[in-house]
């Protein structure tokens, strides 16, 4: 212990370097439940490059595992410590290097917020769309680690469609540079799609190029009650069959509506079965708005109300945003994150009803209906063995429902270590083999992130 933090300290400034377990302890995990967390041996927190590769040179000399986080908001584990690790802390890489509003690039560190790089960019004219639910918290590190989704992403995409490249450091402290600043490139294999997403198991990310959008219209949007998961998923279906592409459209169901009735007094149905959200953001949005309310109609929906002015429209989608908090005030929560193909959608959310109904367990669900991605939440009590337990098996039923509809295990979560063994079931023997050997190109000697995703 005293060697690695003698060896540390020599090329880090002062309050860089922390060993007071007491300090230490609040980095051991991330918001996930139901995943082990070590003790970290020491907390880093760089502010240049060349610190963060003095932490990895270091840490490959004395063999010495390296856990990367950034805000600790996701919800896979990713960022849990192993006993004995640097937990290596980007938020105080935190600057906005460049925003170029010719070439619609920003460039940034790690620990810059998804919202303020947001807000930046809307000062310039521009956007960032991506918007993780926990956007004023989350890092742009951390969701380049995970592969951060959001409400948008319908429209605009995740968060590996605004990467365009990326300096990390790499396991034994060589500086990579993948990617380009250039609106086109394809020279060599992509290394920079590889490393989005690798939850910090390849090398760690100290600069980002990320690709801006021009600013949107404010969005307006709609709301359509609707007796049940079948008649809101053939909205869903006949919406996007239609040619319209919703700048936002989000799925919630009778628990989840309940729970923010309860928490933020929103006066939504409590007779909604499913709750259906729909928002447009371009020249055409109250068109479009019109048009989508009909074919929700035409779809059984018993209420639409449209909004008619921005503020509005937020109150509507403030309804989405409060879910998770909702939720987590019923119980312990387990967030699934399960993504189907849209037009099995309505089948994910009756799957998961029954599945909560055999466990005898409250599990509400909200949805990026757009891109068919689920959020199933498991609410149970934690000081209750035997919930516990229902709890982790409806977790497991409701990750091999929606592979059995023809989806995948995480869509904008990451695998972290809550999902690691279902990932294999995923990927197969053939993938998962190339992985471990990607892994070990990058990584020799295994001290990134150990034991997450592979």
């Amino acid at each position: 212990m005293s060697d690695l933090t003698d060896r540390l300290a020599e090329g880090l400034p002062p309050g860089a370097l922390v060993v007071d377990p007491d300090v230490t302890a609040a980095y051991r995990h991330d918001m996930a439940g139901f995943c082990p967390a070590g003790t970290p041996a020491v907390v880093v927190f760089p502010e240049t490059v060349e610190q963060v590769q003095h932490v990895l040179r270091t840490a490959s000399e004395l063999r010495v595992p390296v856990v990367p986080q950034g805000a600790r908001t996701g919800l896979s584990g990713a960022a849990n410590a192993v006993d004995g690790c640097i937990v290596l802390s980007m938020v105080k890489m935190n600057r906005i290097l460049e925003l170029d509003p010719v070439n619609r690039i920003a460039v940034v560190e790690p620990g810059v917020v998804n919202a303020e790089l947001s807000r930046a960019a809307a000062a310039a004219g521009l956007a960032y769309p991506p918007d993780p639910s926990s956007w004023e918290s989350c890092t742009i590190g951390g969701n380049i680690g995970t592969g951060a989704g959001g409400l948008c992403c319908v429209k605009y995409g995740v968060t590996s469609e605004y990467v365009l490249g990326l300096d990390v450091v790499l396991a034994d402290g060589r500086l990579l540079s993948t990617g380009r600043r250039t609106a086109k490139g394809v020279a060599g294999y992509d290394l920079t799609r590889l490393l989005v997403g690798s939850e910090g198991t390849l090398g760690v990310v100290v600069r980002a190029v990320m690709a801006l959008r021009p600013a949107p219209a404010p969005q307006l949007a709609l709301a359509a009650e609707f007796p049940g998961a079948d008649a809101a998923g053939a909205a869903v279906c006949e919406v996007m069959a239609r040619g319209f592409t919703p700048s936002l459209m989000e799925l919630m169901d009778a628990v989840s509506v309940r729970a923010v009735n309860a928490l933020g007094r929103m006066g939504l149905p409590e007779s909604t079965r499913a709750l259906l959200l729909v928002a447009f953001d371009g020249p055409d949005r109250v068109a479009e708005l019109a048009a989508v309310g009909e074919l929700c109609r035409a779809a059984g929906a018993t209420e639409v109300v449209p909004a008619e002015t921005r503020a509005e429209s937020e109150l509507l989608l403030e309804a989405r945003r409060l879910a998770l908090p909702a939720m987590e005030r019923l119980g312990t929560t387990m967030i699934d994150d399960v993504a189907v193909p849209r037009s099995r959608l309505a089948e994910m959310l009756d799957g998961v009803a029954a599945i909560a109904e055999r466990h005898a367990l409250t599990i509400g669900v909200v949805s990026h209906a757009g891109d068919g991605n689920t959020h199933p939440i498991v609410v149970f009590d934690a000081a209750d063995a035997g919930q516990s337990a229902r709890a982790q098996r409806s977790f497991d039923e409701i990750m091999a429902l929606g592979l059995e509809l023809g989806g995948t295990i995480t869509g904008e979560h990451g695998v972290g270590l809550l999902k690691r063994e279902w990932l294999a079931r995923e990927l197969g023997p053939v993938a998962m083999d190339l992985q471990r050997q990607l892994k070990a190109v990058f990584d020799p000697l295994g001290i990134l992130n150990p034991g997450k995703a592979l």
